[in-house]
């Protein structure tokens, strides 16, 4: 059984397919090692597990660098080259040759389709309105939101004039209609209008008789207050004057509504003022008249003794 046994692994050793294996391992663990050991330069490569999980990793890992730094060469030595044909124009340009700036630009507004001339156009035209020196898609985009919200508020005012124009003119024709009526031939005042203007010269009067009283008071209040520089407890307490003075007309309309159709002159008033007295007298005793006789109706007849 032993001697079986070293057959078997002196065969797997010497396979020729686990030879090729391990030689292709031992050049993928060499290439990785190569490939770390540039990059942790001048550090030491740190340690670590060696089995064919890592290898895999680190070996695409590798091959991933590899081709980003490719790309990044070749990115470089085309800007390179670029700035070299840059240079180039600018030195040509300086002896009278046409600069490789004008002809990029000829050349791409040459290739450009009928829409992407027409939003350059648009770009071009919007910029030159706004005033932007050196345009760009993040500042023209803010520059047409704010333009957007500007037609906006613009277009809800015209809306608002438009509704006070209406307004205006409603009222207009309403003064024309009633201009038009007090003009005709035909036009007769109303019947209350003597009332009516009496009633207004007496509100007139009553006003015009608390008006000095209310300038004396305004002017006192003006006199102690700086009126410059208001505070909150000066306007609190200017509020609770006005309500008072407010509470106070108000009691007075209510004095002033119960003398309201009496004339103006005195004498009529009392005059007047004594026949509703008498009428009064009158109501109150044919009420008492027919109160008594509505209680000896009502009231139970006395028997007789």
């Amino acid at each position: 059984m032993a001697h079986h046994h070293l057959i078997g692994e002196d065969s797997a050793i010497f396979s020729p397919s686990v030879a090729r294996i391990a030689a292709s391992t031992a050049r993928d663990w060499s290439y990785v090692d190569a490939w770390l050991s540039s990059k942790f330069h001048p550090r030491p490569v740190p340690p670590f597990e060696r089995n064919n999980d890592t290898l895999k990793a680190l070996l695409a890992l590798a091959s991933t660098n590899e081709a980003a730094d490719e790309e990044r060469s070749l990115l470089a030595k085309s800007e390179a080259a670029a700035l070299q044909e840059l240079k180039e124009s600018e030195s040509k340009a300086s002896n009278g040759t046409r600069p490789l700036r004008e002809g990029l630009l000829d050349a791409v507004q040459h290739n450009l389709p009928a829409d992407g001339h027409t939003a350059l156009d648009a770009m071009a035209h919007m910029a030159l309105q706004l005033g932007v020196a050196f345009p760009e898609p993040e500042t023209l985009g803010r520059r047409m939101c704010e333009l957007q919200s500007t037609i906006y508020d613009t277009e809800q005012m015209k809306a608002r004039v438009e509704i006070l124009h209406q307004h205006i003119d409603a009222e207009a024709a309403r003064i024309n209609d009633l201009l038009r009526e007090l003009q005709s031939d035909d036009y007769q005042p109303p019947i209350t209008l003597a009332k009516q203007n009496l009633d207004m010269q007496r509100k007139v009067k009553a006003l015009s008789a608390k008006l000095p009283e209310l300038q004396d008071r305004v002017a006192a209040l003006a006199a102690n207050t700086d009126s410059s520089h208001p505070t909150i407890a000066d306007l609190a307490r200017d509020e609770q004057e006005y309500l008072a003075v407010l509470a106070r007309k108000k009691e007075l309309d209510l004095q002033l509504a119960s003398f309201q159709g009496l004339p103006s002159d005195p004498d009529m008033a009392r005059s007047e003022l004594e026949d509703l007295r008498s009428q009064l007298r009158s109501i109150t005793s044919q009420r008492d008249a027919v109160f008594e006789g509505l209680v000896e109706r009502e009231s139970p007849v006395k028997r007789r003794r």
